[in-house]
């Protein structure tokens, strides 16, 4: 050890480096900041979130934001609308029918048996629909409409099940009775002949629908029913739903247009024994056809006669000539609204030469498209069903079913212009055109003459008493549903007599 001149031990103090001390130290004091400040940071938003989160100023605009975000979603996606309650009833038997004839006959049939299930206190299967006709669909109810839809919305009114209970179907042993009734009835008669076979039998098969229920005499609140069926509960599905809209938007898209519903089509031809501008060949076809169904009862039918009395649907010579007649220029879009033209595009020319844009839906969609739609001639009714209802101006060459219930539902949305021809009167007019006898001028002049008052505008369904066939059907003017009060005196004209057929 080295000692010093005063004699202490010289001691020797190695150098300690002073940064990295330092710095360390520094480091440590950060460590404690950062976390010091998370710890409060986090203290802070809490109470701030805990604050903010009870303040009713915060309900207010998170509220107001859900109920945006809520309108946004609703304008993409309708919410359902509530179902009615069920109607509790206790049922006094099942009701099950089987449907005849084409897609609107059927449709008809379906609105009544639901009124006929209603005021006996029935329980309704699910109709079926005809097979068996000229058209040989094999669709089924809900091959066509919204069967869900169907029973959802009528359960406050009646009870309808997809099936009978097992314990009543024909496997098991049970047979129900079959039977027809009468046609157009009034509720008197299912009260008092039909009920009590419910009473005896639990269940009776309808196996005819067509006209079984009387236009006229019926409660308001049964014809309202009839309506409801029709108008709100009948919807179709939503494949033909959308491909109709879509028919429709395509023709909108360049302009107005005319529904054509040009009924000459092979099966009506045979049907009626109409044969006017057919050849003999044509002729003798149709006659064979009409031998062909034994359900149709007239055989032997003089054509030029029933065509006289203004029976048979007019041909498309002489539709094109009525059209020109009623001042529709050669740019009218048309729109057939029809099955297979009786000698197809032959027969059609007539009116593609008065009228170059007249359009058939296979024209308007691809193939692809129709395909799904194809041998069923029921489902192709429907899409030009949509499409007529839709037209600005609706024409049908025949009083079908499809022509009165389309001229129904465009009474029902606000009394569209429907033309309802003269047939009668314009088959005379158009013989006198043809023979020379009536200037082009003239003829004219008398169609527009003779159609001033038939374009669907407010009148009262025509009672015919005892004879129901030969009065205006329910399903192309339902007057009751048109208006809110029994008489119907604000919307309806003074007159008890409709525009004749």
């Amino acid at each position: 050890m080295e000692v010093r001149s005063d004699g202490f031990p010289q001691v020797r103090y190695e150098k300690i480096p002073v940064l990295p001390m330092i710095e360390r130290t520094r480091l440590n004091g950060c460590f404690v900041k950062v976390c010091s400040s998370i710890v409060l940071w986090t203290v802070v938003v809490q109470l701030l979130v805990y604050g903010v989160l009870w303040h009713p100023h915060f309900l207010t605009n998170f509220s107001h934001r859900l109920s945006n975000i809520s309108s946004i979603n609703a304008g993409l996606v309708s919410p359902p609308p509530p179902l009615p309650p069920p109607r509790n009833y206790t049922s006094n038997g099942f009701l099950r029918v089987t449907c005849n004839g084409g897609l609107n006959q059927m449709r008809a049939a379906i609105c009544d048996m639901v009124t006929v299930a209603r005021f006996l206190n029935l329980t309704l299967i699910v109709p079926e629909l005809d097979k068996t006709s000229f058209w040989a669909d094999t669709s089924n109810f809900e091959d066509i409409f919204d069967l869900k839809h169907f029973i959802d919305s009528l359960r406050d009114e009646v009870r309808i099940i997809r099936r009978l209970p097992k314990r009543y179907r024909k496997k098991f042993g049970f047979n129900p009775l079959v039977m027809q009734p009468i046609s157009w009835s009034s509720e008197k008669y299912y009260f008092q002949q039909i009920l009590p076979l419910f009473e005896k039998h639990k269940v009776v098969h309808f196996n005819k629908t067509d006209a079984r229920l009387a236009n006229n005499g019926l409660p308001l609140e049964f014809q309202r029913l009839r309506c409801r069926v029709n108008f709100q509960a009948l919807k179709f599905t939503p494949k033909i739903e959308a491909l109709g809209q879509r028919l429709i938007h395509l023709l909108q898209e360049k302009g107005p247009f005319i529904a054509l519903h040009l009924r000459y089509e092979m099966d009506m031809l045979a049907f009626s024994g109409c044969n006017h501008g057919c050849s003999e060949e044509e002729a003798e076809e149709l006659k064979k056809m009409r031998y062909a169904y034994p359900w149709w009862r007239d055989k032997e039918i003089n054509s030029e006669e029933k065509r006289s009395q203004g029976l048979c649907p007019l041909t498309p010579v002489e539709t094109a000539l009525i059209l020109q007649a009623l001042d529709f220029d050669n740019n009218t879009q048309i729109y057939i609204a029809s099955g297979e033209i009786y000698g197809s595009e032959r027969r059609l020319s007539a009116v593609r030469a008065a009228f170059p844009n007249t359009i058939k839906k296979d024209m308007l969609l691809d193939p692809d498209d129709l395909r799904q739609f194809r041998n069923h001639s029921s489902q192709m009714a429907a899409l030009d069903f949509l499409v007529s209802v839709a037209s600005n101006i609706f024409v049908p060459t025949y009083d079908g079913n499809m022509a009165r219930l389309v001229e129904g539902h465009r009474r029902y949305h606000g009394f569209k212009k429907t033309i309802l021809l003269n047939r009668k009167r314009l088959v005379e007019l158009v013989d006198l055109l043809q023979n020379g006898t009536l200037s082009w001028d003239n003829f004219a002049a008398t169609v527009k003459e003779v159609h001033a008052n038939r374009s669907g505008q407010h009148v009262l369904r025509n009672v015919i008493p005892d004879k129901p066939k030969e009065e205006d059907y329910f399903y192309a003017n339902p007057h009751e549903c048109l208006c809110q009060d029994l008489d119907c005196n604000d919307l309806l004209t003074s007159s008890n007599n409709s525009v004749s057929h």
